[in-house]
């Protein structure tokens, strides 16, 4: 493998990657594209506790993926790229797509589906 492409690689799994390993901060950079919001701001939206949404939004500065900006005696955080969205929209796509080739398999492999099946109820 191209050193120069391993570098980058590991840059991406270090960065990136890392800073979208947890659900819940896929969910944030979600709510901080359609507006800056504060720490508390996205707690109560997202019914995530405040040091939980603060710990995550340390990880998404860290990674550069959040700006923070005060706002008097608050912290406004917006996305900082968007092309972070439009990554995350495509992986999206690529699972929903991925799913659906799955569901497609099963039922001509067989027909299964999910709940209960007739007679069972």
């Amino acid at each position: 493998m191209n050193r120069s492409l391993q570098a980058e690689a590991n840059d991406l799994h270090a960065n990136i990657c890392a800073g979208l390993a947890d659900p819940k901060r896929i969910v944030i950079l979600y709510a901080l594209a359609e507006r800056p919001q504060t720490v508390n701001d996205l707690a109560a939206a997202l019914d995530i506790p405040q040091p939980s949404v603060s710990r995550h939004l340390k990880v998404l500065r860290e990674r550069s993926m959040v700006l923070a900006r005060r706002q008097g005696q608050s912290v406004e955080y917006r996305v900082s790229d968007e092309r972070l969205i439009e990554a995350l929209d495509l992986l999206r796509a690529v699972l929903r797509d991925n799913l659906a080739r799955r569901a497609g398999l099963l039922e001509r492999l067989g027909g299964t589906t999910i709940g209960p099946q007739e007679g069972e109820r």
